[in-house]
């Protein structure tokens, strides 16, 4: 009995999973150029500051320690 109730529960929730990721699917929609373009322009600043602390660390522990 017990058996029957986790694939229940497995199907379920794949099921569930599944249905969420139709609705998101179907709200999302495709940016325009310059949507895109502040997109790339924001995750390439993000790239470059993360990039800049871990430089500034790395130098960091290469002179004091």
């Amino acid at each position: 009995m017990e058996q029957t109730e986790g694939a229940n529960s497995w199907k379920y929730k794949i099921k569930s999973f599944i249905g969420e990721c139709l609705r998101v699917l179907k709200i999302t929609k495709k940016p325009d150029s310059i949507e895109f373009k502040t997109i790339v322009k924001v995750s390439g600043l993000g790239i470059l500051i993360i990039g800049l602390i871990g430089f500034v660390v790395q130098m960091i522990k290469l002179l004091f320690f």
